[in-house]
């Protein structure tokens, strides 16, 4: 489908990569990976056709349609929510009229054995298609269970954008995207403006109905579960793997080993053959022996080693100097913005040492609690912070408050006193800025060298509470590992508002969920938490069909009547398109529903054999890959469910 032919990019004489030679097929999902810095989100850039190439080519055919999602770019702010997404099916328009003015020829013309005649027929086939294969006829109801999905209630969609944050503006942008159905995706960091359940939702929409995918992102979760390839950028070339992450990962090891040994083994050989030559060199004896090892040396081709990024973060917290056994109190701590509620009623204590998460729906509050307990804005309520506490907060846009004119090495120096100003080259280069590095202006970092400039700031205090709102944003995976390791090892109170689900596992003992106004304790780690959030989402969905059939049984008259209200107020053609809509939901949930049947009789199956004695590799890994299409499956199903009764409650 798209073809990469040679590609190399060079920035001031400087190459960033070169030789880059790849297909990505139709139905192909990709994850492309690499340090900060590598050229990930530039390689994006020349396939969707917004940047050329220094040198080789990027092939595409004619009528492909790509999708390309940047990290940052600008949204219009002159229009409701709704009438934004609208924008996205306005190809759907342009397709009718082709249809219409094709139609129109055909009535007209006689010519029916030409070529002529016959491309029109090529044509017009061509546009029904896409318009049947791109759902045309319930554009409305696909751009609300999209919204829904990205975490958009129903009261938003009428609201101007401009009263939205950049990240849900991003997210309005996603949602465009997602609905204009291209055959090609590429996504640059699509996780950073959205939270565990819209992730959830994304993971969902890409391996049920998205076409080719090709994406950056650093979220390690996201990407096992959506993609089935990853290409590796490393040092200025591609390695590419027909397996997803974490596999890669496993596959990455092996390769540099085996070339490390094989590189070693002909270091020793051409060892050999020098010292032959240089012992034997002068030996009329020997002259031909050594013509021979000479011209064997000639035609030794060295074996290259990936080169192994050896720079490292080395992130170390200072130790906390000790704080009150309690070190945040909160007691019925609400924050309202007008008429808004954002949250009410939040009561916890933290003590010292516990590691703990804010997760929920963007726009719940967690940002806000935060600003609350630094004293940013006011609150009702009590909160109190405990004896010695010095907070070290690392704010969710703290990378952008860099000043983009400075140079690294300023940066640092402006904010650091002290006798560890004279350390702040050592400094810079813990944090893999040495060398030219620090005399880089801040404008021209990555959001992932940013991110770790803007974490460096931080450290240069002592504190006993780390807030850090966001702070995995734009970092690769290898630094976000060492963060996550710092933070585990830091004796002090640690608060994270995160969405990341791999960086957030196995490093808070505590889960705070911000929804409805209330902020609920969680005891357990993050993935205790979700589970106990997909146990009560399948108990309300299991409950709901017994709640609508009770009004059929016995009940009042005056009880229905609210019910019955709605009805006549439909046009024929809405009821009729209404009644379109929940046939089509149904069959979904009927699809979903066989699907798991035949999945849990081909388990059923495999325990068979397990349990008989049969181990092999070959059956445990389709066993393992089966338990995981079953989650997927399931997940699927409550989705089409909920949609079902959402549209049924219409």
């Amino acid at each position: 489908m798209v073809s990469l032919q040679n590609l190399g990019v060079e920035f001031s004489a400087r190459p960033l990569f070169s030789g880059i030679n790849a297909v990505i097929n139709k139905s192909d999902r990709v994850a492309l990976v690499g340090k900060n810095g590598a050229g990930k989100s530039t390689l994006l850039k020349i396939i969707a056709g917004l940047q050329e190439p220094t040198e080789g080519s990027v092939g595409r055919p004619a009528d492909l349609t790509i999708g390309y999602l940047p990290q940052q770019m600008e949204v219009a702010d002159d229009t409701t929510v709704i009438d934004e997404i609208k924008k996205a099916f306005s190809h759907l328009t342009a397709r009718r009229e082709e249809v219409e003015r094709i139609t129109a020829q055909l009535g007209e013309r006689t010519d029916y054995e030409s070529e002529e005649y016959a491309a029109l027929i090529e044509r017009l086939t061509y546009l029904n298609e896409r318009i049947e294969i791109e759902g045309a006829e319930g554009m409305e109801a696909e751009a609300e269970r999209t919204l829904l999905g990205l975490g958009f209630l129903r009261s938003d969609f009428c609201r101007p954008t401009s009263e939205f944050s950049g990240g849900w503006r991003m997210r309005i942008e996603l949602a465009k995207i997602l609905l204009r159905r291209p055959d090609l995706l590429l996504l640059d960091e699509p996780t950073n403006h959205l939270d565990i359940e819209s992730i959830q939702w994304l993971e969902q929409f890409l391996v049920s109905k998205g076409r080719a995918v090709l994406l950056v992102s650093h979220d390690r979760a996201f990407i096992d579960n959506v993609t089935n390839r990853t290409i590796e950028i490393s040092c200025g070339k591609a390695y590419d793997y027909r397996v997803n992450y974490s596999h890669f990962v496993e596959l990455r090891k092996e390769r540099v080993e085996q070339q490390m040994r094989a590189y070693e083994n002909q270091q020793k050989l051409i060892a050999d053959i020098k010292d032959f030559i240089e012992r034997f060199r002068y030996k009329p004896t020997k002259a031909v022996q050594v013509q021979s090892r000479i011209k064997q040396l000639e035609k030794i081709v060295p074996i290259e080693v990936d080169e192994v990024d050896t720079s490292r973060l080395n992130l170390k917290f200072a130790p906390a100097p000790r704080s009150g056994d309690f070190p945040l109190i909160l007691d019925n701590v609400g924050k309202a913005y007008g008429d808004h509620q954002v949250f009410d009623h939040a009561t916890f204590t933290l003590r010292r040492g516990e590691k703990v998460a804010f997760v929920g729906k963007n726009g719940e509050g967690k940002s806000t609690l935060v600003k609350c307990i630094m004293q940013q804005i006011p609150f009702t309520g009590e909160l109190k912070i405990g004896h010695n506490v010095k907070i070290g907060y690392f704010a969710q846009n703290q990378a952008q408050l860099l000043d983009g004119e400075l140079t690294v090495f300023d940066t640092i120096d402006h904010v650091a006193v002290g006798d560890v100003r004279l350390k702040i080259r050592d400094l810079l280069g813990a944090f893999m800025f040495g060398g030219e590095a620090s005399d880089k202006k801040v404008k021209v970092l990555s959001g992932g060298e940013k991110t770790r400039l803007a974490m460096l700031r931080l450290l240069l205090e002592p504190m006993n509470l780390l807030i850090l709102d966001e702070p995995t944003n734009h970092l690769d995976m290898k630094t976000k590992d060492i963060l996550k390791e710092a933070i585990r090892a830091f004796d002090g109170t640690v608060i994270v508002v995160s969405h990341d689900r791999q960086f957030l596992d196995g490093l808070v003992e505590k889960v705070y969920e911000f929804g409805g106004g209330r902020v609920r304790e969680h005891l357990g780690g993050i993935y205790d938490f979700l589970r106990s959030r997909s146990l009560d989402s399948l108990k309300d969905l299991e409950s709901a069909p017994a709640k609508k059939a009770e009004p059929k049984i016995d009940v009042k008259p005056e009880l229905k009547q609210p019910e019955a209200a709605p009805a006549p107020r439909r046009s024929y053609a809405e009821q009729k398109e209404h009644d379109k809509l929940v046939r089509k939901a149904r069959k979904e949930v009927e699809a979903a529903e066989a699907a798991i049947a035949e999945m849990e009789t081909r388990q059923a199956e495999m325990e068979s054999k397990i349990a008989g004695g049969d181990t092999s590799a070959e059956l445990l890994e389709a066993y393992a890959k089966l338990q995981k299409d079953l989650e997927n499956q399931m997940s699927v199903w409550e989705l089409a469910q909920m949609q079902l009764e959402d549209i049924s409650n219409r």
